[in-house]
């Protein structure tokens, strides 16, 4: 009996563990003919790309250039290659089940956490995170939630044994809920009347006499929390404010020029509102998911899917998250948020860019990630059509810093096992 029962969980750890980690890369990759949609807005559509030792070398128009071939060539012709996307304020990894709360560490007690760092709660064994994968989602902001200062996010590739392999970007930045101007009452389905928050007030000079004692405190013992803000203060961390209404920026704004902080604004939902401020100070916008209905009763219907082209065109610095219910989940689903942009108006390669190069840029990674171009990280994928387009986007290679990655998932065995039963199901 024991032996049976040892051989039954041996072999489900076998079917239901994340893949195997791909081999560091040891011989030049060449991709011919596929269209390359090179992250920075332009387009080649008849390329070559070559890779080696986890860095591209070349990245041209085949019909144009005279470099050779080199190593393993695969043939791609007919289509498409994309840098990997980027998932910003995400809590994969940190959440499995979240009726199971053993398996939930996205966030710790207390009001101001700036000293807690989410990397090293990141599960590389999540079975969710690696569902992630086949939609060319490769790359992702780990983010904590609740208190006023949730702690400290890092960035991660979808390709590693633990958090330590994982991490692209350790402690990139801390994340500020911004306190609400409103206050609503009553159940998530059958919210009721909205009433000013009274101690918005109070709430905002309490945070401002946060960084103001994390700044000047002078104590010559360790003080974990006030120390843990010299990385903000120098600017080599930034700040990530999260917030929606027009109110919230404005005084989120005033705050980040009066504490002199590297600011981003996450959600966001009233940037349109606020685009002149946002170009005075050049600050960058995480809008909310896209897939979202309005916030308030007199919005345009479409309003979630127009926002990126608005504030794009306006010149802000624009990529998309996917937090909300279900946000772990619906994370696959970036790729397709950028493509509702697209239906709204929103150039496609500019698209593309909100989730590839503009994100990077946000995140502070786009010397090494984020775009289709030599020297960078060889973080890529092709596929047989539009990668914004859920109809159309399916992967046949992917790249993790050269590695060849397994696209195989709990879902994809699960769609083959249950595809073999009705098909033998029929023939009966």
């Amino acid at each position: 009996m024991k032996n049976i029962l040892y051989i039954t969980l041996l072999i489900c750890s076998f079917t239901f563990a994340q893949q195997t980690p791909g081999a560091k890369q040891t011989k030049a990759i060449t991709i011919l003919g596929a269209t390359a949609h090179i992250g920075n807005g332009s387009l080649i559509e008849n390329s070559i790309l070559i890779f080696e030792n986890g860095k591209l070398t070349v990245v041209a128009d085949a019909t144009t250039t005279t470099i050779p071939s080199k190593g393993t060539v695969i043939n791609a012709n007919g289509k498409h290659i994309y840098p990997g996307f980027i998932a910003p304020n995400s809590t994969l990894g940190l959440v499995e089940i979240d009726a199971v709360r053993a398996s939930n560490d996205n966030r710790e007690l207390g009001t101001f956490n700036p000293h807690i760092r989410s990397i090293i709660a990141y599960n590389t064994e999540s079975k969710v995170t690696e569902s992630m994968r086949p939609n060319g989602v490769l790359q992702a902001q780990i983010t904590p939630r609740g208190g006023r200062i949730s702690g400290s996010s890092s960035i991660v590739q979808f390709d590693a044994w633990n958090w330590e392999d994982a991490v692209i970007k350790e402690d990139d930045g801390i994340h500020i809920n911004w306190p609400r101007t409103f206050n609503s009452s009553g159940w998530w389905a059958a919210p009721g009347p909205t009433t000013p928050n009274k101690k918005y007030t109070e709430q905002v000079t309490e945070l401002n006499n946060f960084f103001t004692n994390a700044r000047y405190n002078n104590s010559k013992t360790t003080h974990l929390v006030f120390d843990s803000m010299k990385s903000v203060f120098n600017k080599t961390k930034k700040v990530f404010i999260h917030l929606n209404d027009e109110k919230q920026i404005i005084d989120a704004i005033n705050f980040a020029v009066e504490q002199k902080i590297n600011l981003v604004l996450v959600g966001a939902y009233d940037a349109h509102k606020t685009i002149p401020l946002l170009k005075k100070h050049n600050i960058p916008v995480i809008l909310k998911r896209v897939h979202s209905t309005p916030d308030n009763d007199d919005d345009d219907y479409d309003l979630p899917y127009r926002l990126a082209n608005i504030l794009t065109t306006a010149g802000i610095l624009v990529g998309l998250d996917t937090s909300g219910n279900m946000e772990r989940m619906n994370t696959r689903n970036l790729p397709f948020y950028a493509g509702t942009c697209v239906a709204f108006g929103l150039d496609k390669e500019k698209a593309v860019q909100l989730i590839s190069l503009n994100t990077a840029k946000i995140l502070g990674i786009d010397h090494f990630t984020g775009s289709l171009e030599a020297g960078k990280d060889a973080t890529l994928f092709i596929s047989e059509g539009d990668a914004l387009d859920m109809r159309t986007n399916k992967l046949t290679h992917a790249f993790i810093q050269g590695r060849s990655i397994s696209l195989e998932t709990h879902q994809t065995e699960l769609y083959k096992r249950y595809t073999e039963k009705y098909n033998n199901d029929s023939k009966q």
